[in-house]
């Protein structure tokens, strides 16, 4: 093979040196396939090797680190061993072969590290507290770290340097890496504030207006926190405009007992009266009402009967009223549903009237918090109470239609 090479190079016209020249080509292509050899034996065997036993285990673990080619990116130091290692059968260039390898090895084991590091991120994802106290971003910020370290030791090792000589002139500019790193940072601390307070985890349902956001937050990182919306598009938010602005966490629903049911019905002022004695018989028919009415009757007679009050005197006696006794019916009514939740807040409540009425405000839980299920639930309840309405002689409240001023002209 030398001699081969030699008559090579005389053919080109190289006279001089031949055997020198012709030796180091030999040691060069000898270099080479041993490197290629170490890289195939590394990738071929050892990682096939450990694939196997990889998955013969019965642990996760083991899977995920495969699954992310740690050992794979590994088996690349292997060649650079090799070069390093062999450098010297070159002592002409064996400090640079040596940086060179050495400069190889970092930035391998730094993809090797990085590959480590999500790894790590779905090992953690298998635990139920990842989903509290999300790491994304602090994984972020240590690839970070390292991508700067691998950096400095690569350029510090090709210029034949130590790494801290280039550190001390890191200082001049600390504003520049300030300004190129500055949504990391503020991601950083904004990271840190979530995760310390217990603002945010994978998982929660939020609400930001502002942002057009309303959904199941999906992933949190360093710079980034990610909102799958109800119409099941995607959003993407600063991490720290979570910290900045204000945003709605129904979380605190979702570990409760129930889901708030919060609606008002307008009733027509003009249909509000005193109950009739025929309508009070009416009402006492109604089971739910029926000793609500007789507990009111004694109640009533007593009290007029103590200020010698006639019941007929509707002005100065107490008696009762329609949007009263809807209101007992209500309560009533939700009292006895199966799927109301009476151990929180319950409140049947007139609010302020106005030019919509006098609104009737309904304020309970829903014990069943699914969406949809709760949806269907608040429907039947407000169904059944908007068709009762006028079994109390009560009218709701809406603007005219036109079918109204058509009934009203047709009456003149």
């Amino acid at each position: 093979m030398q001699e081969y090479i030699q008559n090579w190079l005389t053919g080109l016209g190289f006279s001089e040196a031949l055997s020198v020249i012709s030796s180091w080509i030999m040691l060069a292509l000898g270099l080479i396939i041993l490197a290629a050899i170490a890289n195939l034996a590394a990738r071929r065997i050892l990682v096939s090797i450990i694939s196997y036993v990889v998955k013969r285990s019965k642990t996760q673990w083991d899977d995920i680190l495969l699954r992310h080619k740690v050992f794979s990116r590994l088996s690349h130091l292997a060649p650079a061993l090799v070069l390093y290692f062999c450098a010297d059968f070159f002592p002409e260039i064996s400090v640079y072969l040596k940086r060179f390898s050495v400069a190889y090895m970092a930035l391998t084991g730094m993809s090797a590290f990085n590959a480590f590091l999500n790894a790590v991120i779905d090992i953690y994802g298998t635990f139920e507290m990842s989903r509290q106290k999300p790491i994304k971003g602090y994984i972020q910020i240590v690839k970070i770290i390292g991508v700067i370290a691998v950096a400095i030791i690569t350029v510090a090792t090709i210029m034949g340097q130590k790494p801290w000589a280039l550190l001390t002139g890191l200082g001049a500019i600390t504003a520049v890496i300030m300004l190129v790193f500055k949504d990391s940072i503020l991601g950083l601390a904004a990271g840190i504030q979530l995760s310390a307070n217990d603002m945010i985890r994978i998982g929660d349902w939020i609400e930001m207006p502002k942002y057009g956001i309303d959904g199941d937050v999906i992933d949190v990182s360093l710079h980034t926190v990610k909102v799958q919306n109800w119409d099941k598009t995607i959003s993407s938010i600063p991490a720290y405009t979570l910290v900045s602005d204000t945003f709605k966490n129904w979380r605190g629903m979702s570990d409760s007992g129930g889901r708030r049911i919060k609606r008002a019905i307008n009733i027509d002022i003009n249909s509000i009266k005193f109950c009739t004695e025929d309508m009070i018989a009416e009402f006492e028919k109604i089971i739910m009402l029926s000793e609500y009415i007789q507990n009111k009757r004694i109640e009533l007679k007593t009290h007029n009967e103590k200020l010698g009050i006639s019941g007929s005197n509707l002005a100065d006696a107490r008696n009762l009223t329609n949007i009263g006794t809807l209101r007992a019916y209500i309560a009533a009514y939700l009292r006895n549903h199966p799927m109301i939740n009476k151990d929180m807040t319950f409140l049947i409540r007139q609010l302020q009237p106005g030019e919509h009425g006098l609104p009737l405000e309904i304020y309970v839980f829903s014990s069943d918090k699914d969406w949809i299920r709760y949806e269907g639930i608040q429907s039947d309840i407000f169904d059944h109470f908007l068709a009762a309405i006028p079994l109390f002689d009560l009218k709701v409240f809406q603007y005219p239609t036109g079918i109204d001023i058509q009934n009203v002209l047709s009456k003149k």
